[in-house]
């Protein structure tokens, strides 16, 4: 079977319909009755939104119930559907651990139980039964204050076995570049990759910023209206993380055709792109669909959906440290090498 890497995907997105609804029948049930039935709360869940900052709400939902307590009940399902139903050999899995943490408690104690959120998540995806090679991404946020956002950092520092980078979320026309440069700089001095969502709307796009990622969460608006950065984003090697369903739900975009015009010119430019899901609970939407959906309105062909597979094994910012032979991952991206790809282990 073919084996596919995903870079981008949310933590609280990452919960299907389903999933939720049935965690809220057990213990939310003042959740439950906000609606009628579960037609009626899949439809609010996965309805498309005016604004990103108007879908980014949805994602306040799922962080007030995934506590230390019932972070592992999420995760075990997530990664069941993931090897299941997506043929996932790696995944790195981004969320903002702070925003799982008590409100109740002070700014320091919240720090605090940070540390035991992620180490929550990382024991949780220490899975055997579905064993997808799988990191943290720690997401700042454009909402938290510049302390805590740095212990973020510190805390992927001090949990190398369970965090592979920093990100930061929250919408990106909300962001203060100059915490965020000194965030980024001190993140790279400890040896830490870096991501962010970054040229996700037009809104969000902060040129300054570019030189401090490895990696572009979403960057559409880089080839849509700034074409003149494509050179120095090839230059240095950033691969743009692009969640196609994701700017039909957020309003971002009107038609998946305007797609075409961004692949086109990455590829003509040469930057690379890793295909992603981003939030695939909220979307209901699975990795093979958003290959497909690319596939059957002609935004991409083929050829060009291998180079975006292979680019999302290149640019995984744990998979080189998985312990995997080299032969495997040649059987993984080139499968006629091997007839029998071994199934990634997890990187725990």
């Amino acid at each position: 079977m073919a084996l596919y890497a995903e870079l981008h995907r949310h933590l609280g997105g990452s919960v299907v319909p389903r999933i939720l609804w049935r965690y809220f029948q057990k213990n939310e049930p003042e959740q439950r009755q906000q609606f009628s039935d579960y037609a009626d709360f899949e439809d609010f869940y996965t309805r498309p939104r005016n604004t990103l900052d108007e879908y980014l709400e949805l994602h306040t939902i799922v962080e007030k119930v995934q506590t230390a307590e019932s972070l592992a009940y999420f995760i075990y399902r997530l990664l069941r559907g993931a090897y299941v139903f997506e043929n996932l050999a790696y995944l790195e899995l981004r969320y903002t651990p702070y925003l799982r943490t008590p409100e109740h408690l002070s700014q320091t104690q919240r720090i605090d139980a940070t540390a035991e959120i992620i180490e929550v998540v990382g024991k949780a995806s220490q899975s055997t039964m579905y064993p997808i090679v799988n990191s943290q991404i720690l997401c700042m946020h454009s909402r938290l204050p510049y302390e805590v956002n740095r212990a973020i950092v510190d805390l992927a520092s001090q949990f190398p076995q369970y965090v592979c980078a920093v990100d930061v979320a929250g919408g990106d026309g909300h962001y203060n570049t100059g915490e965020l440069i000194q965030l980024y700089q001190y993140a790279q001095s400890k040896g830490i990759h870096t991501t962010g969502h970054l040229f996700e709307t037009e809104a969000g796009c902060h040129p300054e910023l570019l030189p401090h990622l490895e990696r572009i969460g979403h960057g559409i608006q880089i080839p849509l209206k700034h074409p003149e950065l494509l050179r120095g984003v090839a230059a240095r090697g950033q691969c743009l993380e692009v969640c196609p369903t994701t700017y039909l739900k957020t309003g971002t975009l009107d038609d998946i055709q305007q797609l075409k015009v961004v692949f086109d010119r990455c590829f003509e430019a040469g930057v690379d792109i890793a295909i992603c899901t981003d939030n695939a609970g909220l979307h209901n939407v699975r990795l093979p669909f958003e290959y497909e959906n690319l596939l059957t309105h002609n935004i991409i062909n083929f050829e060009q959906l291998r180079a975006c597979q292979d680019a999302a094994f290149k640019h995984a910012f744990a998979w080189k440290h998985s312990q995997r032979p080299e032969s495997i991952l040649n059987g993984i991206l080139h499968p006629e090498l091997d007839p029998k790809p071994v199934v990634g282990a997890s990187v725990h």
